[in-house]
C-alpha cells in the first residue's frame, strides 16, 4: 500500500510560480513511476507530467512544456512539480499518482495508476 500526500498548492497571480510536493509512505518509493494530474471544475482529470522511478525519463503535456518541471528525490520519497509562468487556465486540483514500474517507464493514462493523493488546489488569478 502506498499513501501519497500532496502539498504546496495555493493562490498565485498569473506569471507566478508554485512548487508542489508529493510525499510517499512506501519505503520502495524508488520503484514507483509517478505522475501529476489535474482536474478543473466540470472537466476530466488529465495528466500534466510523469516521471520514471529512475528519474531518467519524463513526459509533459504540451500545454505545460517549458513551464513545468517534474522531478523526484528518491532518498526523500518525494516527487515535485515546479510550476512557473502560471496561467489562469492552470487553475485546478492537482493530484499525484503512483504505480510500480520498470526503472525507465512511466504511465500517461490515469487508469494505469493505482495510488492517488487527496489533491491540492492551485488557483491562478488574472
Amino acid at each position: 500500500q502506498v499513501q501519497l500526500v500532496e502539498s504546496g498548492g495555493g493562490l498565485v497571480q498569473a506569471g507566478g510560480s508554485l512548487r508542489l510536493s508529493c510525499a510517499a509512505s512506501r519505503r520502495t518509493f524508488s520503484s514507483l513511476a509517478m505522475g501529476w494530474f489535474r482536474q478543473a471544475p466540470g472537466k476530466e482529470r488529465d495528466l500534466v507530467a510523469a516521471i520514471s522511478w529512475s528519474g531518467g525519463n519524463t513526459y509533459y503535456v504540451d500545454s505545460v512544456k517549458g513551464r513545468f518541471t517534474i522531478s523526484r528525490d528518491n532518498a526523500k520519497n518525494t516527487v515535485y512539480l515546479q510550476m512557473n509562468s502560471l496561467k489562469p487556465e492552470d487553475t485546478a486540483v492537482y493530484y499525484c499518482a503512483a504505480n510500480p514500474a520498470r526503472p525507465e517507464d512511466y504511465y500517461t493514462i490515469q487508469y494505469d495508476y493505482n495510488y492517488w493523493g487527496q489533491g491540492t488546489q492551485v488557483s491562478v488569478s488574472s
